[in-house]
């Protein structure tokens, strides 16, 4: 009785963690909050930080991202420099 209820406890445990361990691996290959500003209500960055991590997120390539998602990294990219030089011309 006592080895199934043990058995029956690894199962429980190692059906609930599953999801977790997938949703971290999710989270490290792509970057939600660039890509869609899911997950980043705590982040603030300025725009030069935004642009870094755009970069390497872009550098990560078809590895990670569809072709739709590098397409929508790249806007941002294109988006952030364009207000750095809006910034920079307008004193």
């Amino acid at each position: 009785m006592k080895k199934v209820a043990v058995m029956m406890l690894a199962a429980f445990s190692m059906a609930v963690a599953s999801p977790v361990f997938a949703a971290e691996m999710t989270k490290d290959q792509k970057n939600e909050c660039l890509l869609a500003s899911k997950g980043c209500a705590n982040e603030v960055s300025s725009i030069q930080t935004k642009m870094k991590k755009l970069q390497a997120e872009i550098k990560k390539g078809k590895k990670v991202y569809t072709a739709d998602e590098l397409k929508k990294l790249n806007d941002k990219l294109k988006e952030a420099e364009k207000m750095i030089d809006e910034m920079l011309a307008n004193p």
